[in-house]
């Protein structure tokens, strides 16, 4: 096998290392510590972080691309542990655990043309007699329960001797235990009924509904994580900037956002997609396969979306700025002879970073639900790309036709409700913590 390296991969990896090093630096400052140590008394914020790990476990697994050795196509490692998900396709559409196709068609029994419904290829294709689906259903889900319990058994088992008996003070880990394992029993019993039926169904070319939805994780995942690392630089250099030395300096800034903002944002993405279109057919040569297409697509969509959000967090920290250059220790400091450098950096920006915290985690979800918006004008990632907002669009064909194709959609809206529900909850206990006022209130 041979290592592919992604634009996209390189940098949420990056922004891992970085989310790392940043919970080293919070651990020595204790007016970092004294907010996290709320968030971490939240059985809330608690049960959001294990459901965000799952996702996010599931992201970092699909952005470890290679080549695959026989076949050539760019496969990730999530794509090696989904195998049977991958490979096992039907003819078209297929229901939710259903052993038959979803349209009939004619076939020629004994010389007679019947009008029945086929027998899928994969789906319950063990069974002799359908009849037998739901007890065999049962059964698959009762073992993989008991198999996903026995390991969350396995692993509170080790942590608790690693512990020592000495849980985190305030910490709910009742609640933390109780949401894991719910999660492995959940995600061994569907995967044990992964390996025998369609559990979302199939699409149009009967390909996986289940595999779109979990690969589909990563695409939320990157347009979240990776505009966010394009915007902050934007947004906390020119709000500081702006509202530190004010002047001539302030006015630029301000022209510079407000003429951004005054352009349709969807017509900026859209003629930017465009460019690179044009690029990338007039140079076929530099992309030799469809995924670095698709990532590379992925990655100019990020910026493009990080371009053009900067401005609603450069305003706020423009507006403390300005408060803050006024305080005591800000004017002291310029007494003293304090370079403006050093203030920035020693006084300022340190004072910035609730506001920061706090709108990264409320804009991820914004950004996560906007790939679907634009997805649907097809200005998205590529076509090829697996992402919620992709099969939300195809469903809009499946919902007109008759039998009606619902199990897209609820797929695509089950996996992003739980994805954009579980970064809200967990950011609105990470504002509650950081925000000064809050924190007086309740000190």
């Amino acid at each position: 096998m041979t290592w592919v390296p992604l634009w996209t991969d390189a940098l949420l990896y990056l922004l891992l290392a970085a989310l790392a090093a940043l919970v080293l630096y919070a651990r020595r400052q204790e007016h970092l510590r004294r907010p996290w140590r709320r968030v971490v008394r939240s059985r809330v914020a608690m049960v959001s972080l294990v459901i965000l790990a799952a996702f996010s476990t599931v992201g970092l697994l699909d952005s470890l691309h290679f080549r695959a050795p026989d076949s050539g196509e760019v496969l990730s490692l999530f794509d090696r542990l989904a195998t049977p998900l991958r490979t096992h396709m039907e003819k078209t559409y297929s229901a939710p655990f259903a052993t038959h196709l979803y349209s009939r068609e004619w076939f020629v029994v004994e010389g007679r043309r019947i009008w029945t419904y086929p027998r899928l290829r994969y789906g319950g294709a063990h069974l002799r007699d359908p009849a037998e689906k739901w007890p065999d259903i049962a059964r698959t889900t009762a073992i993989g329960a008991l198999k996903g319990l026995a390991v969350w058994c396995l692993a509170f088992l080790t942590v608790a001797l690693a512990r020592r008996g000495r849980p985190p003070r305030d910490f709910p880990w009742k609640t933390v235990a109780a949401t894991v394992a719910g999660l492995s029993i959940c995600a061994f019993a569907v995967a044990g009924l992964s390996l025998k039926y369609h559990v979302l169904g199939t699409d149009k070319v009967g390909e996986d509904v289940l595999y779109q939805s979990l690969k589909s994780i990563r695409t939320g995942l990157v347009l979240g994580t990776l505009t966010t690392l394009v915007m902050l630089p934007f947004a906390i250099a020119l709000g500081v900037l702006a509202g530190y030395f004010r002047g001539w300096v302030d006015d630029v800034i301000q022209y510079l956002y407000t003429t951004l903002n005054s352009i349709p944002g969807v017509l900026l993405i859209a003629a930017a997609i465009l460019m690179l279109q044009v690029y990338m057919a007039t140079h076929a040569e530099s992309f030799t396969s469809v995924a670095v297409r698709a990532d590379l697509r992925l990655f100019f969509l990020c910026l493009i979306l990080g371009v053009t959000s900067w401005t609603g967090l450069c305003r706020l920290l423009r507006a403390e700025t300005l408060k803050l250059r006024e305080m005591e220790y800000v004017q002291a400091a310029r007494a003293l002879g304090v370079s403006h450098g050093r203030i920035l950096v020693r006084h300022i920006v340190p004072n910035l970073f609730h506001i920061v915290l706090i709108s990264v985690v409320l804009d991820f979800s914004s950004l996560v639900l906007a790939e679907a918006v634009l997805a649907y004008v097809n200005i998205g990632v590529d076509p090829t790309t697996y992402s919620w907002g992709n099969m939300i669009n195809s469903a809009r064909l499946e919902l007109a036709r008759e039998p009606v194709v619902w199990w897209t959609l609820a797929a695509a809206f089950l996996f992003m409700f739980s994805f954009v529900l579980a970064a809200n909850l967990f950011a609105d206990v990470v504002r509650d913590a950081f925000d000064p006022r809050r924190a007086e209130e309740n000190g």
